[in-house]
């Protein structure tokens, strides 16, 4: 697909500077796209695992009240 939109570009430019324009655009929609991946995983947060941490308080109490007595 590239190679067919270079060559329909060269129907009107130079080869190379068809080429030089289709690399052009193809990096710069690499760059816009890596800049929105990178947007998404900034905002990104880490998954909490509620239930494992309710369950490691609920320990830490346990062991304390038992220590205690």
């Amino acid at each position: 697909m590239v190679a067919a939109v270079i060559a329909a570009l060269a129907l009107v430019l130079p080869v190379w500077a068809a080429a030089l324009i289709v690399a052009g655009v193809l990096f710069t929609v690499a760059a816009v796209l890596a800049m929105i991946g990178r947007t998404q995983t900034a905002q990104a947060t880490p998954p909490v695992p509620r239930q494992a941490a309710q369950s490691v308080k609920q320990d830490i109490t346990t062991i304390t009240e038992r220590a205690h007595r």
